[in-house]
């Protein structure tokens, strides 16, 4: 720890952590004064008590929203889905965290793998700028991304719209499978995402800090036990970098 990392870290002498509010695995309650609880809130706490500082959450409704604040002053650290498009701006760790992404289908459908869903006239629904629809935007050549500003109103949209496919967390999908009797998940994933903690890419010290900060989380148990004080199921401790 050197006085140049908790100053690019803690400028104002409080570690400002944005928190993705919108991810429920990440963030599943809240606190009596309103504060978000969750195991993203409570590495930033972790964070924050190895940095000798207090925290203060800084909440977005969703995760394009906080990358799209680097570099505002808004916030120190911001704990989201790390994905090449953000890193261009966000220094991101390796992840300390990872889900599942894939995709559901509608009764009767005649798609039974990842890579058929993939072709012209299927439609997904995904949640815009969601880190699984960055890679997507991506890796999708033939099917047209429908989308839309929460997981509530995809679902919705693929439910109402009789759209061929719906892209989504594991964990969400199961919870939302039974609404729809006959839908089927595929099995697989197209892509896990990697849930980190970023700074701005002006930070150096600071990231390479926080870099070494998540590989100790991880060895430790700590994000283990995070996820398991706070109930979380379908969200997996990342692999080693």
């Amino acid at each position: 720890m050197t006085p140049e990392i908790i100053t690019q870290l803690a400028p104002t002498g409080t570690l400002r952590a944005g928190i993705n509010m919108s991810n429920f695995l990440l963030v599943n309650s809240r606190a009596h004064d309103g504060s978000p609880r969750g195991v993203s809130p409570s590495m930033a706490a972790a964070v924050a008590e190895r940095l000798g500082v207090p925290v203060r959450y800084v909440p977005y409704p969703r995760p394009g929203e906080l990358a799209d604040a680097v570099g505002t002053d808004a916030w120190d650290i911001g704990l989201i889905g790390a994905e090449p498009q953000r890193a261009e701006k966000i220094a991101f760790t390796a992840a300390y965290a990872e889900i599942e992404a894939t995709y559901i289908v509608p009764p009767g459908s005649p798609i039974t793998t990842l890579a058929e869903v993939d072709q012209p006239g299927i439609r997904i629904a995904v949640t815009a700028r969601s880190a699984y629809d960055l890679w997507l935007e991506r890796n999708i050549r033939h099917a047209t991304l429908i989308r839309t500003d929460s997981l509530d109103s995809a679902w919705t949209r693929f439910r109402d719209d009789r759209l061929e496919a719906c892209a989504g967390l594991l964990p969400r999908l199961l919870t939302d499978q039974p609404s729809m009797p006959g839908s089927r998940i595929l099995p697989g994933r197209f892509t896990a995402v990697q849930q980190a903690i970023g700074t701005a890419r002006a930070n150096a010290a600071a990231a390479a800090w926080l870099a070494a900060f998540v590989e100790e989380a991880k060895a430790s148990g700590m994000v283990a036990r995070f996820i398991q004080e706070h109930g979380v199921s379908g969200l997996a401790v990342a692999p080693a970098a």
